[in-house]
């Protein structure tokens, strides 16, 4: 058996999931900008589950794609 340190979670099917859930979102969220929150979400629960670091660059692309969507939804309502 492998040694892990103890500080590391063991990756868990549950953590992945909310890890693809949390990217998923993070591009949902460029048309629905508040959507990224859910994303930022699942990605830091997919993160502290054990899912990392993907799950962290879930949680930052999920806040830059709901960034994104309110500079697109401010550049349209404003032209």
């Amino acid at each position: 058996m492998a040694d892990m340190p103890a500080s590391t979670r063991p990756r868990s099917n549950a953590a992945r999931i909310c890890t693809i859930l949390g990217f998923v979102f993070a591009v949902i969220a460029i048309f629905v900008p508040f959507l990224g929150i859910v994303g930022l979400i699942l990605g830091i629960v997919g993160a502290v589950l054990g899912d990392k670091p993907l799950g962290w660059y879930a949680a930052v692309a999920s806040v830059v794609g709901a960034v994104l969507g309110m500079v697109i939804a401010a550049a349209i309502l404003n032209s």
